[in-house]
């Protein structure tokens, strides 16, 4: 459990932060002082999740090993987020793009080369 909860709370996070970033592009009329108002106190939530998780996570996880987690999550929740709330399609390009972030992933976790 120890390595999977900060896991699940960095993806909880990453979920509130996407929110909090791009879930105002749907309303680009909206006056922008009220969406960074909105935004901040949704970015709270995500805050709330992932400090723990980073407290949490680095009893079983490097720092450079976390920072990775994030990002990887980030993709991720960024993708399917794009998809299906903005409705942006998702290309080839992206899908080749985040395969390579993802090999850099590996390497981070694989450890020293030789």
């Amino acid at each position: 459990m120890a390595k999977i909860l900060p896991i699940l709370m960095l993806l909880a996070s990453n979920v509130f932060m996407t929110i909090a970033w791009y879930g105002h592009l749907k309303f680009p009329h909206s006056p922008l002082l009220k969406v960074v108002l909105l935004s901040w106190g949704i970015a709270l939530v995500e805050y709330c999740l992932a400090v723990p998780a980073n407290r949490l996570g680095h009893t079983v996880y490097t720092a450079a090993q976390l920072k990775t987690i994030q990002e990887v999550i980030t993709l991720a929740v960024f993708a399917v987020f794009s998809v299906l709330y903005l409705k942006e399609s998702f290309t080839l390009n992206h899908l080749v793009g985040f395969t390579l972030i993802c090999a850099g992933a590996f390497f981070v976790f694989y450890g020293p080369l030789k």
